[in-house]
């Protein structure tokens, strides 16, 4: 009976044994598998036979112990060990490991599968996936590249072909405009030739007699008529605070079929184009001496612009052209004056393209409070006739600093452009460093010191954050997310079912996969541009091996020696 006991438990010794050396070497074999976790095997006593049973002590005798004999060993586990294998960095933008707790998800042919091993690519479709062609899932984005948490999507990271522009909502400015300079009071004006609506040059025109019926003196006292039915007028050579306004047509007619920029019948009808491509304010109050606008005085158009040196308008002799040739020219009767100061600064529509806009500051007051600055915009990419964009005060303090704005925001029309319209943007004077100020100063600078629109960009680059957000990195300088890599936490690790290829699928004791965002529920944080490695060690590994191949020796001995003695006791009974 003690033989077979022998020989049953030197079997299963030798059986378990190799079991070990099986895991010892599936170990060393994934040594340099990316994320490998390694197996653990542990052993329990298999039957435990009692030969006689144990005794309590009495008034004349001790106690006695049972005695028993062991029958064998039996696997008790196998389990893996989830620890974190140490992090290798690569460089490859694709590259993911996690620190922690936690596995990715891909979709392999239709069925969720969970790994470690984070060496994906991307295909042709700009799929993220790994080795085999499982699509990560992860959180994708909307419409404002906010990531969307909940629904799982496939990641696609378009590099070289997903493009984006924005449009400017918001200009900061700095500098300083100068409290020293003058007040201005007065805008500048320029008048016309005398205009007459008879041959006879004996009626001054009025802002409804027709363009048709308009007359110069020749210097004969006979009129040259200067326009005719479907003639176009065209407007170039105007400065206003020495830039240059761009050119304008205005045809004459009821309609407009030269594909002028405006077209009108009546002297009144010119002269409200006039106002709206020189870019006058008016509705800024009248004063005893400045009343901006375009209007009819003794028969001579008059263009009186809006105060301050920068807002002055010029026009050369040939400024105003019938087909070509000069119909009459302006002349300047009074400069502009004041302190003044203009800046451009270039902004971009929801399609990227430039919104080039033009500010004036002009020093309208100073009091024993302090000085007030007003801003005029305009720009020569709006869309409709006025240039005009919109006007507001800046109050400084005795000490130059910036109290108040009225009115921050201007509106830029984009019809017919594709973008969106209008074009709303708020102008930032004032941030905690107070970066607009009002001293003395030679001159004023004042400039757009950023802005946050930006023209048409291409996703060049990208890379993963902590929290597993991708975010790419476009060719106009955007830093925009592209999605979010989740990770899959499961209650019970060593529950799950290795599928192959480095893939999990859960099991009814592994608990069902919650999917969070990395660093949250319990889950580890994304490694970016990095692989885990296996957390094999191959010295744990050599002494299981030598464990295993002793173990082995030694059970293999104990069965050659029992065969020995079963052959001795086979000759003593013969």
């Amino acid at each position: 009976m003690a033989l077979q006991t022998a020989l049953f438990s030197s079997l299963t010794g030798i059986t378990s044994n190799a079991k070990l050396l099986a895991v010892a070497g599936n170990n060393i074999a994934n040594v340099n598998t990316t994320a490998y976790k390694k197996s653990r095997i542990t052993f329990e006593t298999q039957i435990s036979q009692r030969i006689t049973s144990g005794s309590a002590p009495t008034g004349t005798l001790g106690g006695t112990n049972p005695t028993q004999m062991g029958l064998g060993v039996r696997t008790s586990t196998i389990t893996r060990d989830f620890s974190t294998g140490s992090l290798q960095p690569t460089g490859v933008n694709t590259d993911m490991a996690i620190e922690g707790n936690g596995f990715f998800i891909v979709n392999t042919e239709g069925n969720t599968r969970y790994t470690r091993t984070g060496n994906f690519v991307l295909d042709r479709s700009f799929n993220l996936v790994n080795a085999d062609g499982g699509l990560v899932q992860g959180f994708g984005i909307d419409e404002n590249f906010d990531v969307v948490e909940g629904l799982l999507v496939n990641l696609t990271i378009p590099t070289g072909v997903l493009t984006i522009a924005e449009a400017t909502e918001n200009v900061t400015f700095a500098g300083n405009l100068n409290a020293g300079g003058d007040v201005a009071t007065v805008g500048s004006i320029s008048t016309s030739a005398v205009l007459y609506s008879d041959a006879l040059v004996t009626t001054q025109a009025l802002g409804t007699d027709a363009l048709t019926s308009l007359f110069k003196d020749d210097g004969t006292g006979t009129g040259t008529a200067l326009y005719a039915l479907g003639d176009v007028i065209t407007i170039a050579g105007v400065a206003k605070g020495g830039a240059a306004i761009a050119d304008r047509t205005f045809e004459i007619g009821p309609a407009n079929t030269t594909n002028s920029h405006d077209f009108g019948t009546t002297l009144d009808d010119f002269t409200a184009f006039l106002d709206e491509i020189l870019g006058i304010d008016t509705s800024r109050p009248t004063t005893a001496t400045s009343t901006p606008g375009v209007t009819i005085v003794a028969g001579q158009i008059l263009v009186e612009s809006n105060i301050g040196e920068d807002n002055g308008i010029l026009f050369s002799a040939s400024s105003i052209k019938n087909n070509n040739a000069v119909s009459y020219g302006f002349t300047g009767t009074q400069d502009a004056n004041g302190g003044s100061t203009r800046t451009t600064f270039i902004t971009f529509d929801s399609l990227g393209s430039e919104v080039v806009i033009d500010l004036r500051f002009v020093l309208e007051s100073k009091t024993t409070t302090g000085a007030t600055w007003r801003y005029y915009a305009d720009s020569t990419d709006d869309t409709d006739l006025d240039l005009f964009l919109g006007t507001g005060v800046l109050s400084f303090d005795t000490e130059g600093n910036l109290l108040t704005v009225s009115n921050p925001s201007i509106s830029i029309d984009r019809l017919n452009t594709g973008a969106v319209t209008p074009m709303n943007i708020t102008l930032k004077f004032a941030d905690p460093f107070n970066t607009v100020t009002s001293l003395t100063d030679t001159s004023s600078q004042i400039a757009a010191r950023n802005q946050d629109g930006s023209q048409i960009g291409t996703l060049e680059d990208f890379s993963v954050g902590e929290d597993g957000t991708i975010s790419g990195v476009f060719s106009n300088g955007l830093l925009r997310n592209l999605g979010r890599v989740p990770i899959a936490v499961f209650a019970n690790n060593n529950g799950l079912e290795e599928f192959g290829g480095s893939l999990y699928r859960p099991t009814i004791n592994s608990g069902i996969a919650t999917v969070v965002s990395a660093g949250q529920g319990g889950s580890g944080r994304v490694i970016g541009r990095a692989l885990e490695l296996s957390n094999v060690e191959l010295a744990e590994e050599f002494i299981n091996l030598i464990s295993a191949s002793t173990g082995f020796s030694a059970n293999s001995r104990v069965l050659t020696t029992s065969d020995e003695l079963i052959q001795e006791l086979l000759a003593a009974v013969r």
